[in-house]
């Protein structure tokens, strides 16, 4: 494959698109999907965190990716999802990606039965079947990087989304990505700090659009958050949502490497 590392995951996920309804077309996994359990309120619970003074910690649960290779070889999904519950996370974020970030869909399963919290699944949906999938899979939230698809498909997996129950985490990089991100209405705009064709992270990333957003989007930074310091410069900047993985995932006890970095992060 050639171009980026987001243009190959995103020629392969089609390929993967394409083999995996060819085993289990759209009508069967629409059908999955009406028959999922209630979605348990990603964006609510994050409002409601922040609404008390308190940062709110998206944190994941991630084996490996394609900059780093594996980054947790003991791997337990399940034990991770109740390390962070136990530890103050607001919500969960688990990789389902499995030829460049190790994921499965069972892990977010046995990470969502495993705790109460809301599930976003990380992955990078392209077509509309995934979404059936996602919602059929019980996650609660799916990502749509907006580098990743041209605006009308964005548009399109967007509504059918917000259709099926489910809260949609719109990802940019830039100006010119956040300008297609916001004619979608979403509630929530994530900041993703990693450029994801060059995979540099830069937390200014986040600070350089903050003034371009509107008031009533949750804005969540996404990637490179790895000292209290990162997060207390973010919250100085009026940012209160993180979505945290790596640091999380290289420490011993993940759960209690979030309560370290986000303990007395609360603000009157």
């Amino acid at each position: 494959m050639t171009g980026t590392i987001l243009d190959q995951i995103v020629v392969r996920k089609r390929q993967e698109v394409a083999a995996r309804s060819a085993v289990r077309p759209l009508a069967a996994v629409a059908a999955a999907a009406r028959a999922a359990g209630p979605v348990r309120g990603f964006a609510d619970a994050l409002r409601a965190r922040v609404s008390t003074g308190a940062p709110a910690v998206i944190a994941e649960i991630k084996k490996a990716s394609p900059s780093k290779g594996v980054i947790r070889p003991d791997f337990r999904p399940a034990e991770i999802a109740v390390s962070y519950a136990a530890h103050g996370a607001t919500c969960l974020s688990v990789l389902t990606d499995v030829d460049f970030f190790q994921g499965s869909d069972a892990y977010l399963d046995a990470a969502r039965n495993a705790v109460s919290l809301p599930v976003l699944r990380k992955d990078f949906v392209v077509d509309p079947w995934q979404v059936h999938e996602t919602r059929a899979l019980g996650a609660d939230c799916m990502l749509l990087i907006v580098a990743a698809l041209d605006p009308a498909t964005l548009a399109t997996l967007h509504d059918l989304g917000r259709e099926m129950g489910l809260d949609v985490l719109v990802e940019v990089h830039d100006a010119a990505e956040l300008e297609i991100a916001l004619t979608l209405g979403s509630g929530m705009i994530g900041i993703n700090n990693r450029n994801l064709k060059t995979f540099e992270t830069r937390l200014s990333t986040t600070w350089d659009l903050l003034d371009r957003l509107p008031p009533d989007r949750l804005v969540v930074t996404e990637s490179g958050i790895h000292t209290a310091s990162d997060v207390a410069e973010m919250r100085a900047r009026d940012v209160h949502a993180f979505l945290v993985g790596e640091a999380f995932m290289r420490a011993p006890d993940p759960g209690a490497e979030l309560a370290r970095l986000f303990l007395d992060q609360r603000v009157p």
